[in-house]
């Protein structure tokens, strides 16, 4: 079966630092991937890669297949155009740690307009999608609302809307409850919930031990641009084979209970 993601000895500098130094790593259909690490080992980095916000600096990437960002001619590889890209991204959403909302659209007006802009859907057609996904995420009530009217929680659940109401494939998690106040950080939890058990494909980014556990068919640890562990969560969170896993869960264990 093919993987829907296949990453192949990824590299990623910038400049003269090596970010990521040889990701191999292959996500299949309804799966819920959890990278988990500290800051800087590579996990952001990876996922805009996965969704061309960033060109690799070397390997290949496929989802379902078809390779990310290149085309081979001739037996090179030459880089795409911006059209043929954006077409390429159109099955993957992604949420961000920072919501990226329009602040002069309600939030029923920023769910519409990328439909209409990119999938190019009319006004009618795109108003209902988004009609449906706010009400999925819980913000049937909230549709009206500007993004300072919305507390962060809600503004998150805003952005995810965004990313479903594109009908995506895969979805991509970039640590979405980070800039949210602690007892607003369940309920975007919820929704990510829901939709793995809907069977969407994701690949998230998070140091909520706790959720990759529950959530996660498998959890990679990264440390430095490489994996270092990777494996169902009851091998990697409950008994990590190497240290640098054993004492980044220690420190943000101790975390979530202190919290």
């Amino acid at each position: 079966m093919t993987p829907k993601v296949e990453i192949v000895d990824v590299h990623k500098s910038f400049g003269h630092i090596e970010v990521l130094k040889g990701i191999d790593l292959e996500v299949h259909a309804s799966e819920v991937v959890t990278l988990l690490g500290p800051s800087g080992s590579g996990k952001s980095t990876l996922l805009r890669c996965i969704n061309q916000l960033e060109t690799t600096t070397k390997g290949q990437i496929y989802i379902d297949g078809e390779l990310q960002g290149r085309i081979e001619r001739h037996g090179k590889l030459h880089e795409l155009g911006p059209k043929a890209i954006a077409r390429q991204r159109v099955g993957t959403g992604m949420v961000f740690q920072q919501f990226n909302l329009f602040p002069h659209m309600t939030a029923l007006e920023n769910v519409v307009t990328p439909q209409q802009v990119v999938l190019k859907r009319s006004k009618g057609v795109a108003q209902e999608r988004a009609r449906a996904v706010l009400t999925r995420v819980g913000l049937a009530d909230r549709m009206a609302n500007y993004p300072s009217q919305l507390s962060g929680g809600q503004q998150q659940r805003v952005a995810i809307a965004r990313a479903l109401a594109m009908d995506p494939s895969l979805m991509l998690f970039d640590e979405p409850t980070s800039a949210l106040d602690p007892e607003l950080v369940g309920e975007v939890l919820a929704v990510i919930r829901e939709l793995a058990g809907e069977g969407m494909t994701m690949v998230v980014v998070t140091h909520e031990i706790s959720f990759a556990r529950e959530l996660s068919d498998r959890v990679i640890f990264m440390d430095g641009g490489c994996v270092v562990e990777s494996g169902p969560p009851r091998q990697v969170i409950d008994t990590p084979a190497e240290p640098r896993t054993l004492a980044f869960l220690a420190r943000h264990t101790a975390n979530e209970t202190s919290n």
